[in-house]
């Protein structure tokens, strides 16, 4: 295979049908999968996440046409398995098997695995509240929980809202802490007045060390609280919130948690909601997530690019396993609003979205009619993915027509050559650019 590995490489993807999706055709990644597939959409079912990469939780399937007396059938790419003339590979034995395709810096960085995991989110209803591990913790729980964390590695991540796209993240700064404190009895109720009143009395000039102390010792004693004592709280707080709504006097975090409350009913994550940063992105926005970061995405669709990894510590909004003594000793507790990306135009069609993380990084093309534009070379990988409109994807001798739903894999130092009559939306994620520098 390695000799005549073909320019593209179409690639069948995995969907995750969580609760929390979006049902039927109601969800984008439920469209997207579709037209990936060629699976018709079951309009009941919950399609949550679209997986594009290795992880093995969701690994997805390189369209490889049949080699013919040592020669790829080059109708097998086209026409994908429709006429039989192609083979599905998983991308992870694909790499293996073709590592110079990811270029001697990462190969040698991160081995014969893609360094990254790109995914469409469609979020009906809110998820966990939760954290991702940095990687020597990620070592410890995989070792000690294999079968609750998959692998080892970290999961600093980026979402890139393609709707309107709300997000609880990170803690709220200091002042906005007080104020919660303040106004929100029922959270004093759960902790006690004198882990309150360390809240209350502290300022920034006692130092960040203190400060993390102070807000550690609150937020795991309101995590940590017993389900009894949670379940009344909670009754208390919907009740307070209710009359209010009745003289339409909630603020925009009030309205999310009594929204919150009706999916969760009783949950510690209602509460804790107060503390953490309520975030509104719009299309084209983008917020990005260091390890150890709490945060739980509320509602809307997103891309979502991470390092290859799958492990998740939750400790509310959620029926699955808690593991709230884990996630709040390795929290961070950093406070303030997070940075919102607004992506840096790198040609007049495309903008990069750029975190700092070395693993990834996203670009956004969208193409008007008849227009075209290029990707330069660089040195590794890609993996591309169309979400509107059609077009021609040319590199060097190779073209491909592609259309809504379509991923394609593409090898390091390679130009790619994107061109449209009727108009384009695409989106590429690689190697974060400065790990090249």
């Amino acid at each position: 295979m390695g000799a005549d590995i073909p320019r593209f490489v179409r690639l069948k993807c995995s969907v995750k049908r969580y609760g929390w999706g979006k049902a039927g055709k109601e969800s984008g990644v439920a469209r997207l999968y579709a037209n990936n597939s060629g699976e018709e959409i079951n309009g009941d079912e919950p399609y949550a996440e679209f997986w594009i990469g290795t992880h093995e939780s969701g690994p997805s399937y390189a369209v490889l046409p049949v080699e013919a007396n040592g020669e790829f059938q080059n109708g097998g790419l086209e026409n994908g398995c429709k006429r039989g003339f192609c083979d599905l590979v998983s991308l992870k034995d694909y790499i293996e098997q073709n590592p110079s395709v990811l270029g001697d810096k990462v190969l040698k960085k991160w081995g014969p695995n893609l360094p990254f995991l790109f995914k469409v989110l469609s979020v009906a209803k809110a998820l966990s509240i939760q954290a991702h591990p940095d990687k020597d913790l990620a070592a410890i729980l995989h070792k000690q929980q294999p079968g609750v964390y998959k692998d080892d590695n970290h999961k600093p991540e980026m979402a890139l809202a393609l709707t309107e796209f709300k997000a609880l993240c990170g803690f709220v700064g200091l002042e906005e802490c007080k104020d919660v404190l303040q106004t929100v009895p029922e959270i004093i109720e759960v902790v006690g007045t004198a882990s309150a009143d360390q809240v209350l009395r502290i300022s920034k000039e006692d130092g960040e060390e203190k400060l993390k102390e102070v807000l550690q010792s609150l937020f795991t004693k309101l995590m940590s609280a017993g389900k009894g004592v949670i379940s009344e709280v909670v009754f208390k707080l919907i009740s307070r919130l209710n009359i209010k709504q009745e003289v339409r006097e909630l603020t925009d975090k009030e309205e999310l948690v009594l929204r919150l409350e009706k999916q969760y009913p009783r949950d510690i994550g209602v509460i804790a909601a107060f503390l953490l940063n309520y975030v509104k992105l719009n299309s084209g926005e983008a917020i990005y997530l260091g390890a150890n970061e709490p945060h739980a995405y509320i509602h809307g669709e997103c891309l979502e690019c991470m390092a290859t990894s799958d492990n998740v510590v939750r400790a509310g909004l959620t029926q699955k396993d808690l593991d709230v003594q884990t996630l709040c000793s390795m929290l961070t507790y950093k406070q303030g609003f997070p940075e919102i990306l607004r992506g840096v135009p790198s040609s007049p069609y495309i903008v990069k979205y750029v975190p700092p993380f070395d693993e990834f990084e996203v670009d956004q093309c969208i193409l008007p009619q008849e227009t075209s534009t290029a990707f330069p070379a660089v040195p590794g990988p890609s993996v591309f993915l169309v979400v509107a409109g059609d077009g021609t994807m040319r590199m060097g001798s190779s073209e491909e027509l592609v259309a809504k739903g379509d991923v394609l894999f593409t090898p390091a130092n390679t130009e790619i050559n994107v061109e449209t009559t009727s108009g384009l939306r695409l989106y590429r994620a690689g190697v974060n650019s400065s790990f090249f520098e």
